[in-house]
Order: structure tokens, then sequence, then C-alpha cells
């Protein structure tokens, strides 16, 4: 596959799958490739780490889940691993990355996200993972979110830069 087939493909994926019986097949036919050459191309970026997990955006909002929160938590350099290794194994725990601090404003290291129904529910969770898990001792604080202004995949491909600068023209570009 040539580099403007797969900009084009990078930039179709980004914005989700069509929700189709065969979304791959559908992404096919509207870049005007093969199905194999879709699968393949994503199967070889995953390989090659540049895909690192293919998965979906749930909108959490409109299934019910509207308590989100960001625990962010203080934790010493040579525990910071193990304890983002931890936190990601955790089913309630959505989201877990690790950040540098920003001294002397925000102690904060490790971020980890947690959704559910209300406030509670979710507090109860932080509690059970901070006690199956033996984090007690590590500071913490749970910042919940009042308001959702967006909410979507990653997007990483610029087809008006990227392919502008193979020679394509604005009207090549539209995917």
């Amino acid at each position: 596959m040539d580099d403007i087939s797969q900009l084009r493909l990078r930039k179709a994926i980004q914005n989700g799958l069509p929700l189709t019986e065969q979304p791959y097949l559908t992404l096919a036919q509207e870049l005007g490739l093969t199905e194999s050459q879709v699968m393949q191309a994503i199967t070889d970026w995953q390989n090659d780490g540049m895909i690192k997990r293919f998965g979906l955006v749930v909108k959490h909002h409109s299934l019910g889940y509207t308590a989100n929160a960001m625990v962010v938590w203080d934790i010493p350099e040579d525990k910071v691993n193990n304890v983002g290794e931890l936190l990601s194994s955790c089913d309630a725990v959505t989201l877990c990355y690790q950040r540098p601090r920003q001294l002397p404003e925000w102690n904060y290291n490790l971020f980890s996200m947690i959704h559910g129904q209300d406030r509670e529910t979710v507090l109860q969770q932080l509690a059970s993972i901070t006690e199956q898990n033996d984090l007690a001792d590590f500071k913490r604080d749970v910042l919940f979110s009042y308001k959702l202004f967006k909410q979507c995949g990653g997007q990483y491909v610029q087809a008006s830069h990227e392919l502008a600068s193979k020679g394509l023209t604005f009207k090549e570009q539209s995917l």
C-alpha cells in the first residue's frame, strides 16, 4: 500500500470504524482498497507499535455514567511503575498514565480515571482499589468532572498538512 493510501486509512480509522456488519470491508470500499489490505495495514501498525491499542470510545454519559473522577496520585518515582501496573489491572480504572510532577504547585505524577453512575459508587470503587492494593499510604486527590466539553478518540493525522506535503490538492484530500 502506498504512503497516501496509508495516510487516508489512518485518517479514516481515527474517526472510528463504520458501524456495519463488515467494517473493514466498508472502509476498504470507501478508500478504494481491499479488505485484506486494510486489515494487514492495521496489523502491521500494531506490530510496529504505531497502534498500541485498538478499541472504542464509549460515550459514558449517554449510558448513565455521570460521575467521572480523575484520581491523582503522589507516588515515589521508584514505585510509580508498580503502582501504575496495579491500577491498570483494576476493572474500575479505565485510564492510567504517568506525567511529570509540576513542582512546587503540583506533586502528582500518576493519574487514573474511574467512571460510575454516581459519586458514591466511584468513591466506593476507589476505596476498594486502595485497600486491595495497599495504596492507603500514598497521597491522592479525587477530581470529579462537572461539565463535559468534548470526548473523542485521538486525532493523529491532519490530512490538510500531511497530504498536502505529498502534493495533493484540497479536493483530493477529502476523505
